[in-house]
């Protein structure tokens, strides 16, 4: 073996075990279901809204051309309904009942779980709308939480910026450009590549239920907070970087809550709070951010934008940069994060023998509300209003 295939890395041992295979489900939102592509239920609507005066836009990057007449329209989709690769799915607007988008679950591979959505048609009834989002947030649940796939990709033209912009909204991270990848309708197609894996979903899953919240929309229905945002990768304050965490750093959070709050114990005499958490369900339910150390997590913070207010979680320091004015900078960064989200309220709690905390808390703003007495501790709820 030479020296160059003895130094390749192997990466890490995963379940061989095959993804199912996508069927012919309906996935069933609050604005939207996605279901089996029918011709008969489905093609004469799809035809007439993709079909007006911005057809040419809308077919500009799809494979096919727009059709000359609806009849060949029907043919066209009743071959590609009978595939299993692409697997076609009309995207049903609930309101009128009527199809507004197609999408396929497509380039399938149980093997090795990987999976793409692609042929993606949205008309103009459902272009930048909350349904439109949800169509998204379905296919991507059903890929992950019910296949179990490890990796969901997004190819387009790289010439096709609006594509481009919604694979990054929607949470998928850029992964390049295969130059001169494709001949599509006689011309060079360089495809952009985008992935979202399995240890990114929960956080993903997490923004995409808060921007569908109906609390996220105001009577007009304008988004109070973009899924851009809810999505951000860093946060930065002080000169400290946060990244979002995924499942792939679950055992290191979990060993930086343990040994911060570890020294807790004797003061409380219970194990503290955030030692009795299911960490998988904390990734799924909150916002989780990390700060690297050149060995390990230095930091851990954890969030939780809720309807009237900003919760901090946890606020964890490893014992080897605590006294480093890490946590002033953690704090900065949780207190920027609830602004970006809109909320003008602070909330954390902590327990009642810890005055240490109480009162660095107290240093930085906050005051106490509340002390809740719960069957085997007290907590101190805190507040600040932010300016």
């Amino acid at each position: 073996m030479s020296r160059e295939a003895s130094d390749l890395p192997l990466g890490g041992f995963v379940d061989v075990k095959p993804a199912p295979r996508p069927e012919r489900v309906t996935l069933t939102g609050r604005h939207v279901d996605v279901v089996p592509f029918d011709v008969a239920r489905h093609a004469r609507s799809l035809y007439e809204r993709s079909h007006g005066p911005e057809k040419e836009v809308l077919w500009a990057y799809l494979f096919p051309p727009p059709f000359e007449s609806f009849e060949s329209f029907e043919a066209y989709y009743a071959a590609a309904a009978q595939k299993d690769d692409p697997l076609l799915y009309a995207i049903i607007d609930k309101a009128s009942g009527e199809a507004v988008g197609h999408a396929t679950l497509m380039r399938i591979d149980p093997a090795n779980r990987v999976i793409e959505v692609g042929n993606i048609l949205y008309t103009p009834a459902l272009m930048r709308t909350p349904g439109g989002t949800e169509a998204m947030a379905l296919m991507a649940r059903y890929v992950f939480d019910e296949l179990g796939y490890r990796r969901y990709e997004w190819k387009c033209n790289a010439l096709n910026a609006p594509s481009r912009r919604a694979a990054l909204r929607y949470g998928f991270s850029f992964e390049g450009i295969f130059h001169q990848h494709m001949i599509v309708k006689g011309r060079n197609r360089d495809t952009a590549w985008f992935a979202m894996l399995d240890a990114s979903w929960p956080q993903r899953a997490h923004a995409f239920d808060h921007w569908l919240a109906p609390e996220n929309f105001n009577a007009a229905g304008r988004q109070r907070v973009p899924l851009g945002v809810l999505n951000r990768e860093a946060l930065e304050a002080g000169g400290t970087v946060l990244r979002r965490a995924g499942l792939a750093d679950i055992e290191a959070v979990e060993e930086v809550q343990r040994r911060a709050y570890a020294k807790n114990r004797i003061l409380l005499g219970v194990e503290p709070v955030p030692l009795l958490w299911d960490y998988r369900q904390v990734f799924r339910e909150r916002e989780v951010w990390v700060v690297d150390g050149d060995d390990a997590l230095a930091a851990v913070l954890i969030l939780e934008p809720r309807t009237d207010d900003f919760l901090i979680d946890s606020l964890a320091i490893a014992p080897m940069t605590q006294g480093s004015g890490l946590g002033n900078r953690l704090l900065a960064a949780a207190e920027a994060r609830a602004r970006a989200l809109g909320h003008g309220v602070v909330r954390l709690y902590t327990g009642e023998p810890l005055a240490a905390n109480i009162n660095w808390y107290r240093r930085k703003g906050y005051s106490i509300e509340r002390v809740e007495q719960m069957p085997d501790r007290r907590l101190v709820h805190m507040a600040k209003t932010l300016g």
